[in-house]
């Protein structure tokens, strides 16, 4: 934690809450839904890409608090329960815990991990809707509705699954709520070929009663705040086609209700065997979850004047967010703090196909453990590979050759050359203490070089401010480009015996030079900045900082002033370790198939060896 807070302790941490005058930003990122692993491309969707802005927040010094959690109820839990024979409480109690540990290695920080299954989600989640009753934004509605009369219980959306009706689609696996393929929001009145997910069998149409929000009388209100905060809040380009494309398919009344138990259930009389909709629960999440990290979660929720919402999710999440979620609470009356900016992925997509958690394919958090590749190089590939325009391709060469040349070759090759060279002999190098230089102004190389560093970390800064996370970390990158080029453009190796003043000057500069590089790089790879800090001999506690209030931005300018000189710096060690391509292809054999068919190679395997055990024994 940072200084920005009241000083108020919870759980023995001190608690930020908004501070007037400072830019306090609430970030969050999509909820994992928890009835599965999460996979790579669930991480760079969300959670990995809002770590990496709430750290830069962090840096430049901003009151930010990062807000995430499990997304807990719904249909697809009360399935996965039954598939393992449990309850949805027990489902959820493994998933989390498992969700937790996989960010935990990715080194997500969170300020709030939570879960949408406690009583503070019911407590805000009833207020909400009883505000939108007394409003009059709530209608009750007979709706048709499959019901399986094998499984004798009415069929939520995502049990049920066929043919999505769009002519140009047809896909045959569209869910009663939504078409993967095609991106439609559907009914499941709608599909074609209806089939109960449980037991295969064609469902019939029932009549139940249920609550919709009527999203219509909303639609002014509505279309103003999108209109306003999307230009305000520069939303990506792919958050602002979907929005628009579905205001102008007609924004339609939506059900929020569900013939479910498992669920934040509707506190009315008539409606007491229902919950509320995931979709209609699930966003409000992020408030019940704050209200977790502290009790003043409103000065955070309901301050649309000094605090900036910040959003991260997947494509398919976008209209949830910019329709659904503002109509909810733009319905209470109340000033609640509206999303100003989102920031949308599209797929990441796996060797041959789409990562899929219901089909088990692809990378999943559990899987990376497994492999000798250390967690910055798996945040640097998928940072690199953010789908942040159209869908991106993650291969095992493409993740080889992003480690060998980007990591290994260009940043690992720059901060060994320069703090080796500093930790050899005097005679030969500097015997690990930073030389004292100045002049950098005056010497023509150096200046160059300053003002072309100096115009890379202005461009970084403009890049993360506007939530251009891929373009920041190229730009960081070439940073270290610019550093090799120095290093032989100045020969230092030769100046160290024919001009002593320059050549200290050169190491000194480049020495500040990687202390930048693992400031502007530690949003994206903090166990890498670390490791430099260690090798710099200074202080994990040592704060990277990029503060306009403290000069960080100029000195960043003048490179040869980062570091004092007289200070000794650590043993360098290499940062990176070569893949080999024998490692590439054993992992896209081990990887390949589903989930599901691993774990049974795997056990064929292990009986393998077992048989072949006993029979050298006897």
């Amino acid at each position: 934690m940072d200084d920005q807070s009241d000083g108020r302790q919870g759980n023995g941490r001190n608690l930020k809450l908004p501070v007037p005058g400072k830019r306090n930003i609430l970030i969050t990122s999509a909820l994992p839904y928890v009835n599965n692993i999460p996979h790579l491309g669930t991480i760079i969707g969300c959670v990995l890409s809002a770590d990496v802005f709430a750290r830069y927040c962090r840096l430049r010094g901003y009151n930010a608090v990062y807000i995430c959690g499990t997304d807990e109820y719904g249909t697809a839990t009360e399935t996965k329960a039954r598939e393992e024979n449990c309850t949805p409480q027990q489902i959820c109690d493994k998933y989390y815990a498992i969700h937790k540990e996989v960010y935990d290695w990715f080194d997500i920080c969170f300020d709030e991990f939570g879960r949408t299954s406690t009583p503070q989600q019911t407590e805000v989640c009833q207020s909400i809707f009883k505000k939108l009753m007394e409003n009059g934004w709530l209608t009750e509605n007979t709706m048709q509705q499959l019901f399986c009369e094998t499984c004798n219980r009415f069929l939520a959306d995502r049990l049920v699954e066929g043919s999505c009706p769009m002519l140009d689609c047809n896909y045959d696996s569209a869910r009663g709520d939504q078409c993967d393929k095609c991106g439609k929001l559907l009914n499941p009145t709608e599909l074609k070929d209806p089939r109960c997910k449980v037991c295969q069998a064609r469902p019939c149409i029932r009549d139940t009663d249920h609550l919709f929000l009527e999203l219509p009388l909303l639609k002014d209100k509505l279309e103003e705040y999108i209109s306003d905060m999307s230009v305000a809040g520069s939303w990506s380009q792919n958050a602002i086609q979907t929005t628009y494309a579905w205001l102008k398919e007609g924004v339609k009344s939506r059900c929020i209700t569900r013939d479910l138990k498992w669920g934040v259930p509707v506190p009315l009389e008539k409606f007491k065997d229902k919950v509320f909709y995931v979709w209609f629960d699930a966003p409000i999440g992020y408030i019940s979850i704050t209200s977790c990290y502290t009790p003043d979660w409103e000065k955070w929720w309901k301050n649309p004047e000094d605090v900036e919402l910040y959003q991260f999710m997947g494509k398919d999440n976008v209209p949830f967010h910019t329709v659904m979620f503002p109509s909810t609470l733009i319905g209470t009356g109340e000033k609640w703090t509206l999303m100003k900016s989102i920031s949308v992925t599209e797929y990441l997509m796996y060797e041959a196909g789409k990562f899929s958690k219901s089909k088990g394919t692809g990378i999943f958090g559990n899987d990376v453990q497994d492999t000798n590749i250390p967690v910055e190089v798996w945040r640097y590939y998928l940072l690199t590979n953010r789908p942040e325009v159209s869908d991106t391709l993650f291969t095992w060469t493409d993740l080889q050759a992003k480690l060998n040349t980007e990591l290994l070759n260009n940043l690992g090759n720059f901060i060994n050359r320069v703090l080796s060279f500093i930790a050899k002999p005097q005679g030969l190098g500097y015997g690990s203490i930073i030389p004292d230089a100045s002049g950098g102004e005056s010497h023509s190389l150096t200046k160059r070089f300053a003002e072309r560093i100096g115009i890379c970390v202005d461009q970084y800064i403009e890049a993360m401010e506007k939530v251009k996370l891929k373009q920041a970390l190229k730009i960081a990158m070439s940073i270290s480009s610019e550093g090799n080029a120095y290093l032989q453009e100045s020969q230092f190796w030769k100046l160290y015996k024919q001009d002593q003043a320059s050549c200290s000057l050169v190491v000194k500069t480049s020495a500040g030079l990687v202390y930048l590089l693992a400031c502007l790089l530690e949003p994206f790879m903090p166990s890498f900045s670390l490791k430099v800090l260690k090798e710099l001999n200074l202080p994990p506690e040592n704060q990277f900082s990029l503060r306009n209030e403290n000069g960080d931005l100029e000195k960043a300018k003048k490179p040869w002033e980062i570091l004092p000189a007289g200070h000794k710096i650590g043993t360098p060690d290499p940062l990176f370790k070569e893949l080999k391509d024998e490692e590439v292809e054993a992992f896209r054999k081990k990887f390949s198939g589903s989930q599901a068919e691993r774990v049974a190679k795997g056990e064929a395997e292990a009986r393998k060896l077992a048989e072949q055990l006993e029979q050298t024994k006897v």
